[in-house]
């Protein structure tokens, strides 16, 4: 796997404008957003259903200034949006690519919904860690699979060609550093080459790659990976050999409410509506509500590497709205109690250390201190038996960092020249989360698939009718 150097003689079985690498959504909205500049092209897709990361994410994609803001009253721009993003990254993002996804995502959700029938929402009742606004659009059943699921059926609509079971294993690349075309390989072995004028790159990151995460994420070189296994570094490797910039390798997004033994991610909404986190001494850690990205880590760094999301009924009953926090329950990873001293027991945690752990949290829902965490409680928000439990741990999500693009997605050398045909999107390119796990604001993935994949398919396009 690798580049190949170009040859004039060299035979392609096929050859079309535009060749996609990854059929994710990412992929899969760059693939519509390219069609409908009526530009021919093929996704290519590694798996025999198109899935990615997408597809074990929750599917919310933060927007702003949408039409579902102004139906429930919710008042929004790019601005705030940017703001946002950039506060949580410490302002270690490209303030120009922040603000270009901040300022396009309204149209973009809208666009979805409006031309390819995605029955997007507003998603209520709470904020994520770091939104000043309620932001996040997802279809009614709150999953990243019913997400995957309406983009293929939009992509199906509209006639685009993707081609699964096609892993690319090389790309050809001339003198001049300009991609000619990709040789793709079947699970029999057998391989086939297409030609091209543009390549735009939508295969993710590096999370399924130990070696690469050892190298650039050491915190989480033990973590969970609950990503999808293809997202191997394909992109970042290539892009290096060919010379491309590579930023914030570091970025990441871990999560610290991952469902074990039964792998299901529990949704923060039970953190931010009031439920907290403890360890099996009985003993909070943390903020909750500083973000799920960094608390991978410090679950991880409790006894065992877990730790027990604690919620009570009135936040069960919120929590059902999202089907993977349905399937947990089911499945049994969600333990009720009728009384600390049970929960104690049923837990295997001192009892007077969770009791203690309770009698903190009134004491300062009265005195409206903050804990030593910065972490503030509400009388209105306080946990009340029946109690609920859930044992989880800290997983790596995918990676953030990766190839240096431009506000137009064009791929960027080191010396900041443009690369000619090359673009990148989604976990394939420098993301907007800064450089570690605690700049991750929430939807930050999905905004740079989502987003930056509609740009990349855009300005992909124009440069080939540009001839």
């Amino acid at each position: 796997m690798g580049i190949v150097a170009f040859r004039e003689e060299a035979a392609f079985e096929a050859h079309l404008p535009l060749v996609i690498i990854g059929g994710g959504a990412c992929g899969l909205v760059a693939a519509l957003a390219a069609h409908e500049c009526g530009i021919e092209l093929v996704v290519l897709e590694r798996d025999a259903l198109p899935r990615g990361s997408t597809f074990m994410s929750s599917g919310f994609i933060p927007a702003a200034g949408t039409r579902f803001q102004a139906e429930k009253g919710v008042e929004d721009s790019g601005e705030l949006m940017a703001a946002d993003i950039q506060d949580k990254n410490g302002h270690e993002a490209d303030p120009a690519i922040v603000q270009a996804l901040a300022d396009y995502s309204g149209r973009v959700v809208e666009w979805l919904a409006d031309t390819h029938g995605i029955p997007f929402d507003l998603v209520e009742g709470f904020l994520y860690p770091g939104h000043s606004r309620m932001r996040m659009h997802a279809t009614p059943r709150r999953t990243g699979e019913e997400l995957m699921g309406c983009l293929l059926n939009a992509a199906e609509a509209a006639g685009i060609d993707i081609l699964t079971q096609a892993r690319v294993v090389d790309l050809h690349v001339d003198d001049e550093a300009r991609v000619r075309g990709v040789t793709l390989e079947r699970p029999d072995g057998s391989r086939e080459s297409i030609g091209c004028d543009a390549l735009l790159l939508a295969c993710n990151g590096y999370g399924g790659n130990p070696e690469l995460v050892a190298r650039h994420i050491p915190s989480l070189k033990d973590a969970l990976y609950y990503g999808h296994e293809g997202n191997q570094g394909d992109a970042l490797l290539w892009g290096e050999a060919m010379g491309a910039s590579l930023k914030d390798l570091g970025a990441c997004q871990g999560h610290g409410s991952l469902a074990t033994p039964h792998q299901t991610l529990i949704s923060w909404a039970l953190m931010m509506r009031g439920g907290v986190q403890v360890n099996r001494e009985g003993r909070r850690f943390s903020s909750e509500h500083g973000g799920y990205s960094e608390q991978a880590a410090r679950v991880l760094a409790q006894p065992g590497g877990i730790a027990w999301n604690l919620f009570d009924a009135r936040i069960h009953q919120a929590a059902l709205e999202f089907e993977d926090y349905r399937n947990a329950h089911e499945a049994g990873a969600v333990r009720t109690f009728e009384s600390l001293p049970a929960m104690a027991e049923g837990l295997e945690m001192p009892p007077a250390a969770l009791q203690a752990t309770f009698a903190e949290m009134r004491a300062l829902a009265e005195s409206g201190e903050p804990d030593g965490f910065g972490r503030t409680f509400s009388p209105e928000t306080l946990l009340e038996p029946p109690y609920h439990a859930i044992r989880v741990t800290g997983a790596l999500f995918h990676t953030q960092g990766g190839l240096e693009v431009d506000t137009r997605a064009r791929v960027l050398k080191g010396d900041g020249a443009v690369l000619p045909n090359l673009f990148a999107a989604g976990g394939a390119a420098r993301g907007v989360s800064g450089s570690n796990d605690s700049g991750y604001l929430s939807g930050n993935g999905l905004l740079s698939a989502v987003v930056m994949g509609a740009i990349a398919g855009r300005e992909a396009s124009r440069q080939l009718l540009r001839g």
